[in-house]
């Protein structure tokens, strides 16, 4: 099964009229166990101040489907030093700790509707240099839109 860190963007996704039939569509694939939603306690601590609709469809995901990874000081150090490069600047601190995050837990792809600092491709040849650089693998980044299974239609 793969394993697909999901970013806090993601869960409010499904609400969102811009974002919600892609979001649905890649959860659904979560419940029929095609995919494993990796996520981490620095998610649940941003969905602390999500919309209780988005806390709720959280807390219903399926134990079996789901796998809470913990962030380390690996994971910060990773993070510091993609600021420390300028791929983003300081205030982008957490979108770096989510993408460190399925860097180092080897996520297959880390999911995610941030277009400005995550879901980019100027940012992604930036993120991945510094992983390369460092010993790390490059980290496929994409929006749940790429990963709807259009075999179907």
């Amino acid at each position: 099964m793969q394993r697909f860190y999901f970013d806090t963007s993601v869960f409010g996704g499904a609400f969102d009229k811009e974002f919600d039939e892609a979001t649905l569509q890649l959860f659904e694939r979560v419940r029929l166990g095609q995919v494993m939603c990796v996520f981490s306690d620095l998610t649940e601590t941003e969905l602390l101040n999500a919309p209780e609709n988005v806390k709720q469809h959280f807390k219903k995901l399926a134990k079996q489907n789901i796998e809470r990874v913990i962030v380390t000081d690996e994971i910060l150090t990773l993070a510091s030093k993609y600021v420390a490069e300028k791929v983003v600047g300081q205030t982008s601190f957490d979108d770096c700790v989510h993408i460190a995050t399925a860097t180092i837990y080897k996520a297959d792809i880390l999911v995610s509707w941030n277009f400005k600092h995550i879901v980019n491709i100027k940012r992604i040849r930036g993120y991945n240099g510094i992983n390369i650089k460092n010993g790390y693998p490059a980290i496929e980044i994409r929006s749940p839109k790429d990963l709807i299974d259009y075999e179907n239609e």
